[in-house]
């Protein structure tokens, strides 16, 4: 029988265990600040942003939104990232993306300041988890070591199969499993588009995360009998529903559910981890930027 692995239960977990670390913070008169800045009209952006928007209401941490027409110079959002780099109520900075074409995405990761990046995103935050000696986990990996620690799903040794190798999730997933650390210590392939016998590669797991953003393209003729699959994709695909689509993963769940040992559901799996863990990056910003000791879950 395949076990669901709820990331809606264990990301309440984490929230609740922030309300306490928020606690410490405010005990030293430190309140945690996030800022999101918004130059879309898109509507799932605008729907992500609310979501974390009320994450931050629900645990105590402060919540700026800015919105800046999508029409505007890039300047206009430079500019903005700058004034919120120097607000020392702002403790983490993120900018929804996409972002509009005109705006260089790389130029907006290196505005913002490091130690405010709790994305984890900037050159420098990425150069440091790849040493091993990272300030800010990007908020999707962390979600997925998160959620294996809670199912008791061992890294150490096991190997592991990421598919897709994006910044987002990919690489900076593959550089935290293979670190020398608790949650670490497997051996990891990392495959993608091009590679080929994916299928051999796969089937050779004991992790195998789906991170491709190709709609259920994992099945079950590519999942060992027990291994564990992490599915990262969310996607939208037509159907006869109200809104005309519904969402699927990266993962064809009718077919693997009974042969993998653990399976995340979409939606309900990683996604409300990754919106966990960025309030776990804000509250750890607050301390680093305020000299106060702060304990993390």
């Amino acid at each position: 029988m395949t076990t669901r692995i709820d990331g809606e239960a264990v990301a309440a977990d984490v929230r609740d265990s922030l309300t306490d670390s928020i606690a410490e913070l405010e005990a030293d008169g430190v309140t945690p600040g996030l800022a999101t800045v918004l130059m879309s009209d898109d509507p799932a952006s605008e729907t992500y942003v609310s979501m974390k928007q009320r994450d931050c209401a629900e645990v105590g941490i402060d919540s700026t939104h800015v919105e800046i027409d999508p029409d505007a110079p890039a300047e206009a959002l430079y500019e903005t990232i700058d004034d919120l780099n120097t607000d020392p109520d702002v403790h983490g900075i993120l900018v929804q993306m996409p972002v509009p074409e005109h705006v260089d995405e790389r130029r907006v990761l290196r505005r913002i300041d490091p130690i405010k990046d709790v994305d984890g995103f900037h050159p420098e935050n990425v150069g440091r988890l790849v040493a091993g000696d990272d300030r800010y986990r990007p908020c999707t990996p962390h979600g997925v070591q998160k959620l294996l620690a809670a199912y008791d799903i061992d890294t150490d040794g096991a190997d592991a199969v990421i598919v897709g190798r994006s910044n987002i999730v990919g690489k900076p997933l593959a550089n935290l499993l293979v670190q020398k650390a608790a949650d670490g210590n497997a051996t990891v392939t990392v495959c993608h588009s091009h590679t080929e016998d994916l299928a051999e590669k796969t089937r050779s797991a004991d992790i195998v995360v789906a991170a491709a953003g190709i709609p259920e393209f994992i099945d079950a003729g590519m999942i060992r009998e027990g291994a564990t699959v992490v599915d990262v994709g969310i996607n939208r695909v037509d159907a006869d529903t109200e809104k005309g689509y519904e969402l699927v993963g990266d993962v064809d769940h009718d077919s693997v559910s009974g042969t993998a040992g653990a399976l995340t559901p979409v939606p309900g799996g990683v996604g409300p981890m990754t919106r966990a863990m960025l309030l776990y990056n804000t509250v750890d910003a607050a301390g680093l930027q305020t000299d106060t000791d702060v304990s993390l879950p």
